[in-house]
């Protein structure tokens, strides 16, 4: 960081530090500017403006030039100015908020702003300007936010105040060590996939409560697939018989809501193990397309929309997080006792029996696996051998719990994907 003594009172700096001076003067007034934006779009019209688009990048500017006076001055200036700006702040907030209905939003912000201003200065750039767009993304989800609060309930909470606090609690003193007959289960390890499964889970669950699973069947089913594309093919196929000219509706949602289970399982496998990634994610996007490609061609040609509601559980739910580290440890063992005793055939003959109820688990298992003693190539094949397996058995369901319309359309739309899903084991396997 080039310092500038008495750079204000006296000698100019060279050239090039004027520049990179300019430079970040102007980042901050951007960065400024960017929140003021939102902030100017979003102001009620009946309340007065605390800042908008013209005090934001002033406000970013004043977080540089402290940060400049306190590096060509003296440090106290900088921690001077920043109190005597929090400080109008906090005024200005008492002054608006005397009548009880003024929120605070606005001047957090522009506290942050002026922050990252002086993060600018002390050439934290990457930082300052995710910040900021963290910042900006945040507040313009006001309605959203508000919109998923109230589809919040009491047991959404509690479910997740229970599986944060023993995964507060119990992560840290489960031994980090394999142990067991193979010496392969390492139970911090199993709790650790139970949360990246949750996580994933969680997301499309907050999806489903933000968006709301009134907006159409096919956005339904792509936000259900990331917390139980099963849970949106019983659900779809059960409906389908109170509404069976929505057949081809039906069963292009079912199939969406099995593609997601794709790209679910590169998330996966990108945290667990990047190198079988690399293995992995042409022949999970071929399935990808494959799958899209179905859905899309069922779409083709429907004039008319619907909306249905699934009902999806949260997935934080401590039973449920439990169970699955339980069958997760389960599959790891079994494959392991497989690869020993059976040789490649028994891993993918466990990778079968496995996919017969869940994919995330043996996704799991074969990526671990993939780091000590199993080959990358057959962890490869014996996760698409689960997936065909899972994409079947879902298959099934639509078609025995469904309409007749729906199983005339569920059937070729599985199919392109189980037929390709086939030849790409059968290719692994040459």
């Amino acid at each position: 960081m080039p310092h500038f003594p008495l750079l204000l009172l006296s000698a100019s700096p060279p050239s090039d530090d004027l520049l990179i001076l300019f430079q970040k003067a102007a980042v901050s007034l951007l960065v400024g500017a960017l929140v003021g934006l939102e902030r100017e779009r979003s102001q009620e019209e009946h309340l007065r403006l605390f800042a908008g688009i013209r005090t934001f990048p002033l406000i970013g500017l004043l977080g540089f030039l402290s940060a400049l006076l306190g590096s060509a001055v003296s440090a106290w200036m900088l921690g001077v100015i920043t109190a005597g700006f929090i400080g109008l702040v906090i005024v200005s907030y008492y002054i608006e908020a005397r009548d009880g209905s003024h929120g605070a939003t606005s001047e957090v912000a522009a506290v942050i702003v002026f922050l990252l201003g002086v993060l600018i200065f002390q050439e934290y750039y990457t930082i300052a300007i995710a910040s900021s767009v963290v910042l900006t993304l945040f507040l313009s989800l006001k309605d959203p936010l508000r919109k998923l609060i109230s589809h919040v309930h009491e047991e959404d909470i509690y479910a997740t105040l229970k599986f944060a606090i023993i995964t507060a609690i119990v992560l840290p003193v489960l031994p980090d060590t394999t142990m067991g007959p193979l010496d392969v289960l390492n139970p911090r390890q199993v709790w650790y996939m139970v949360v990246l499964i949750a996580g994933i889970s969680f997301a499309g669950y907050v999806l489903v409560k933000l968006f709301g699973s009134k907006k159409g069947l096919a956005l339904t089913g792509m936000m259900g697939g990331l917390v139980s594309s099963t849970a949106v093919t019983l659900s779809f196929s059960q409906k389908s018989k109170e509404a069976p000219e929505l057949g081809k509706t039906f069963a292009s949602a079912i199939v969406l809501a099995c593609t997601i289970m794709y790209p679910r399982i590169l998330i996966e496998i990108a945290v667990v193990n990047r190198s079988l990634l690399t293995l992995m994610w042409p022949l999970l996007a071929i399935l990808t397309a494959s799958g899209v490609a179905a859905s899309l061609l069922l779409l083709f040609g429907k004039r008319r929309q619907t909306t249905s509601e699934v009902n999806l559980k949260n997935p934080f739910e401590l039973m449920s997080a439990i169970k699955f580290g339980l069958i997760f440890a389960l599959i790891i063992f079994v494959s392991k006792a497989a690869q020993i005793y059976l040789g490649s055939g028994g891993v993918y003959i466990a990778a079968g029996l496995a996919g017969l109820t869940d994919v995330d688990a043996i996704t799991l298992s074969m990526a671990n696996l993939a780091h000590e003693s199993l080959s990358e190539t057959t962890a490869a094949i014996a996760i698409l051998i689960a997936v065909v397996v899972n994409t079947t058995v879902k298959a099934g369901i639509a078609f025995s719990l469904g309409a007749a319309a729906l199983r005339r359309y569920t059937l070729p739309g599985f199919g392109l994907v189980l037929l390709v899903g086939l030849a790409l084991i059968g290719w692994m396997l040459l």
